[in-house]
């Protein structure tokens, strides 16, 4: 049970992406909190580590034929053909999503926020997770991923501008850490997306459309986060 105590959340879900449903369900954050051991995690969480590592071989027995689910292997893909699936799939996901949850949170904020005002807090705290994801991401795409592919041609050009890709990556982390707590704020105005008796069909879509948001900006950060940074700093570092 070591080995398990030490394997950090994140890098139990990289090894095994189908995991992230299991810790979903136990509440365990494998997102932002992926650096936190197993043991950390569930202290936090107030469950039992050893049950949880027995759930963990259950689970991972009965979805052995389901686990990659067609996915590459990201901790053997190449940089580039990393950093390309994040921006093909999940920064074109947000660039599809974010303007049009956007609308959906100002219609129904105007239509129904004076019955309850949490819908009035709700778009306040989704534009401004909006807006930050959108700076966020053109700076992934035309700072830090060019970088990182450039890591995959073993050609050690002059140093980039921003020193270390460790910097940047501090920066990334951060702004994820600020994604992720308004991910959970926004749960909580829902109460978990959860919609009231007699909701109209737009406060129904917006909610739909905020829980995949949640979902796949979750697997997004965990990517970046146990993935690629760790792999982006661990290869300028073989380089040097």
């Amino acid at each position: 049970m070591n080995a398990l105590e030490e394997a950090t959340v994140g890098a139990l879900v990289a090894a095994k992406p189908a995991r992230a449903a299991l810790f979903d369900k136990l509440s365990i954050d494998f997102c932002c909190g992926g650096k936190a051991t197993l043991a950390q995690a569930c202290l936090k969480a107030g469950l039992s580590l050893e049950q949880v590592g027995k759930m963990l071989d259950e689970f991972d027995q009965a979805d052995s034929t389901r686990l990659a689910q067609g996915e590459p292997d990201w901790l053997k893909a190449s940089l580039t053909d990393l950093t390309d699936h994040i921006v093909k799939t999940h920064h074109a996901y947000l660039n599809q999503e974010l303007p049009r949850l956007a609308a959906l949170a100002a219609k129904v904020a105007a239509v129904h926020g004076q019955k309850d005002a949490r819908l009035l807090e709700l778009k306040i705290v989704f534009e401004a997770l909006k807006n930050e994801l959108e700076t966020h991401t053109g700076k992934e795409e035309k700072i830090l991923f060019p970088y990182i592919r450039s890591l995959d041609a073993a050609v050690h050009k002059r140093q980039p501008v921003f020193g270390t890709v460790l910097n940047p990556v501090r920066c990334m982390e951060n702004e994820h850490e600020d994604a992720g707590q308004a991910l959970v704020k926004m749960r909580e105005l829902t109460d978990q997306y959860r919609a009231p008796q007699g909701a109209c069909n737009s406060w129904l879509a917006l909610l739909d459309g905020l829980e995949k948001l949640d979902k796949d900006l979750r697997i997004h950060i965990h990517k970046e986060n146990s993935i690629l940074f760790p792999r982006a700093i661990a290869s300028e570092l073989s380089g040097k």
